[in-house]
């Protein structure tokens, strides 16, 4: 599908100034760029009218779908500025195959992931100013889709529409890479089978924050969820996957279940440990297996990975019984070192010898 942008810049972007203050001190999620983009759906005329145009609020009708049924999905990347200046993206296309997943799920549209490439490229060609430099700062990218028919009758929406929006990002580990304390849920779920799971949309991260505030008030940043069924096997965080480093030098994570998120970070990481000769084994893995390891020294390292904070090392497993692990510990060896080549590919320190890097601008 081939589809024409029609580029109207902002009548008022940021001076200069303004931008290199936010720049300085970006946060994450909380400054966003001058522009953005927009393409509408129907279901008689398909994909149409892609605009890059000022940022700005939507107008949505009190009666818009997606306000009702939650018919709505996202995704998040990022675009990295190399020693160069040139801006580049990691693994795009992958991301706009599981929009298209997630958008199967929802009963959305999908949308051809060369479309989805481009509307990236092209919010990132007129907002290139706001891609930082330095450090590992990075503009973060938000493409989601929602439904905006005015109806409601519980069916798909017979309209729709795509917006990308970025935010400048500073490093996620302010002062250095340190391990983080998670929390183990036993009261809630993230996703159930046949659910969900497995699609990137605003339903599972909702029904993720009550655990969350949990993990918080025990002092964890994270929260573990377990299978819906029999409540023992590992699935994800709140918004990243998890890999355990045995004492064989060996890595286990997850299995996708449908109802685990396919992580491009996850995917990632799976093909450069094996490029190095590391069996990595995708199975269930009991929650108990994982305490009693990090109890025995049978499980040496675990870090979660995710487009936010790419790989983050994890020094303690609590729950209401129980906590394993040392807070005050280095981050472990390979994890250290399978999170500096992930991100110097990224960043164009090192080579791209899977093809994964797509120039922006």
């Amino acid at each position: 599908m081939s589809i024409d942008f029609q580029v109207s810049p902002s009548a008022h972007p940021r001076s200069q100034a303004e931008r290199d203050a936010i720049l300085a001190n970006p946060g994450f999620g909380t400054h966003f760029t001058d522009h953005m983009v927009a393409i509408d759906w129907t279901q008689a005329d398909g994909w149409h009218d892609a605009q890059v145009r000022a940022y700005g609020p939507l107008s949505l009708s009190p009666a818009s779908a997606v306000l009702h049924y939650a018919q709505e999905i996202f995704e998040g990347l990022k675009a990295f500025r190399h020693a160069d200046g040139s801006i580049w993206s990691f693994r795009p296309e992958a991301n706009g195959a599981r929009m298209q997943h997630s958008a199967r799920r929802l009963a959305l549209p999908e949308l051809p992931v060369e479309t989805f490439v481009e509307s990236i490229r092209q919010l990132v060609s007129i907002d290139k100013d706001w891609v930082p430099s330095g450090g590992e700062a990075s503009l973060y990218l938000r493409p989601f889709m929602i439904a905006n028919e005015d109806f409601l009758g519980v069916r798909a929406a017979q309209r729709a529409a795509y917006y990308v929006i970025a935010s400048p990002a500073g490093a996620y580990f302010k002062g250095g890479v340190k391990p983080v304390s998670i929390w183990l849920s036993r009261d809630y779920s993230r996703a159930g089978k046949g659910g969900t799971g497995s699609a990137k949309c605003g339903g599972n991260y909702a029904s993720s924050l009550l655990p969350q505030q949990q993990a918080m008030a025990n002092g964890c940043a994270q929260v573990l969820f377990l299978d819906s069924q029999e409540g023992r096997y590992i699935e994800e965080l709140g918004g990243m996957n998890v890999f355990l480093v045995q004492r064989d030098g060996s890595v286990i994570t997850p299995e996708l279940s449908g109802s685990i998120l396919e992580g491009i970070t996850r995917l990632s990481v799976i093909q450069l440990l094996r490029d190095r000769g590391v069996s990595v084994t995708e199975r269930r893995i009991d929650v108990q297996e994982w305490i009693d390891g990090m109890r025995s020294g049978d499980i040496v390292e675990t870090f979660a990975c995710g487009t936010a904070a790419s790989i983050s090392p994890i020094g303690v497993l609590k729950g209401t019984d129980f906590s394993v692990g040392n807070a005050d510990a280095e981050p472990g060896e390979l994890t250290m070192s399978i999170r500096k080549e992930l991100t110097d590919i990224q960043y164009g320190r090192s080579e791209d010898r899977h093809g994964w890097l797509t120039k922006l601008a």
